[in-house]
């Protein structure tokens, strides 16, 4: 949890900034996993999807950059790569279905451009943190910061092979939005289930419980892209079955 350290004897506008930080980012992750519970189980298209899924939206946006801000002051500097990540996989699922299919703009140059810087500062932090003891660094592990370089790379060359082809239509562009939407609310549910399992119930605590809810989003994501790739197969394959029966 992003706690920025205030001194007592701060002075008050310092102290209720820290504060409002502080519940800007529980907030936003809170109304994250409830949006986003919402928008994967509403029918897609649809009003209430729509609306949940630009909750969602402003609520990571706010969650993760709270996040990124404030954690380089911890200091926790893998984190607030991780933050940055989270922030712009949702801004960039966002952007994928609020652009018109087949084209593109700066957005997606920016976007790609900063994943690239995302994905460069992770490799060095997972350097560095590889030569400290322990292979740690502000607590953090290497392997952290290379996940997170790991997926920004990838995020980064998706981006540029959107942008070289001129845009993106059809399922490959409903299927961009469902895994950059669902891997930001697994950052929003794995940070709480796992990452403040103090806050969890005894009972749930190393439970089977902890674990589906912490990772449901991957569950879903599969679920959706399995769904969108093979309800595209039976569009195609209807009629070609109609043609071969007449």
């Amino acid at each position: 949890m992003a706690i920025l350290p205030v001194d007592p004897n701060a002075p008050f506008l310092v102290r209720a900034g820290a504060d409002i930080l502080l519940w800007s980012h529980i907030g936003g992750g809170s109304l994250g996993m409830v949006s986003g519970a919402v928008a994967v189980l509403a029918p897609k298209g649809e009003r209430l999807h729509r609306i949940a899924g630009n909750v969602f939206f402003v609520s990571m946006l706010i969650m993760s950059g709270v996040g990124a801000t404030v954690a380089p002051f911890l200091p926790d500097r893998i984190s607030s790569l991780a933050g940055a990540a989270t922030f712009y996989l949702v801004a960039s699922a966002w952007g994928t279905v609020m652009r018109r299919e087949g084209t593109l703009g700066w957005f997606e140059l920016g976007a790609s451009s900063f994943a690239t810087a995302v994905a460069v500062a992770a490799v060095f932090l997972g350097w560095l943190a590889s030569q400290q003891p322990h292979g740690l660094l502000d607590h953090q592990s290497y392997q952290t910061a290379y996940m997170i370089a790991a997926i920004m790379t990838l995020a980064a060359a998706l981006d540029l092979k959107v942008i070289f082809a001129g845009g993106i239509s059809g399922r490959q562009r409903i299927a961009r939005h469902l895994w950059r939407m669902c891997l930001g609310f697994g950052v929003a549910t794995g940070s709480f289930f796992f990452g403040q399992a103090k806050m969890l119930p005894t009972f749930m605590v190393g439970s089977w419980a902890q674990m589906a809810l912490g990772l449901a989003p991957f569950a879903f994501l599969l679920f959706w892209i399995v769904k969108v790739q093979f309800s595209g197969r039976q569009r195609r394959a209807a009629p070609a079955l109609a043609v071969a029966q007449s």
